[in-house]
């Protein structure tokens, strides 16, 4: 009488098998693709370029308190369109119980100027302390845009 051996060794596999990984890798990559333009926060605008833009990471915050003046004037507050008249007293309510008044405005490059000294106008009136206009880099070689005039440098103005 034999005993008899057993050889289960021999049957493993130890090759490593991507193609799962590569299937999950995939779906990943298209839904990161499909839902980054979604995490833009507030209305889409194209910010005016300066040369030393001043830093402002505040503005990328949660509860940060975002004004939009669109191409056509147009004036949002978030991602809600309001009128001008509405803005002051929707900032006011926003702002009621916050210690750090602070707002930021995202003016698209060729917005008409009255518009958004308008819009910075309401928002002084509701008692905002610190106010915020943001800007993009301008990249080196890059010209400013045509229509005359120099490129105004933004910065906060704290007062």
């Amino acid at each position: 009488m034999s005993l008899a051996k057993r050889n289960e060794g021999a049957k493993v596999n130890s090759n490593i098998n991507v193609t799962p990984m590569v299937d999950v890798m995939l779906v990943l990559l298209i839904i990161f693709m499909v839902i980054t333009p979604m995490l833009q926060k507030g209305v889409s605008v194209d910010l005016a370029k300066t040369e030393n833009p001043v830093q402002m990471p505040d503005a990328d915050k949660e509860d940060a308190l975002l004004v939009a003046v669109t191409r056509d004037g147009k004036v949002f507050f978030g991602n809600d369109q309001v009128s001008p008249d509405a803005l002051t007293d929707k900032i006011r309510d926003r702002t009621a119980n916050k210690m750090d008044k602070r707002v930021y405005i995202r003016a698209d490059a060729r917005a008409r100027y009255g518009s958004v000294v308008a819009v910075v106008d309401d928002v002084r009136a509701a008692g905002v302390d610190q106010l915020g206009l943001l800007t993009e880099q301008r990249h080196p070689g890059q010209q400013p845009p045509a229509g005359g005039g120099a490129a105004a440098k933004t910065s906060p103005s704290g007062t």
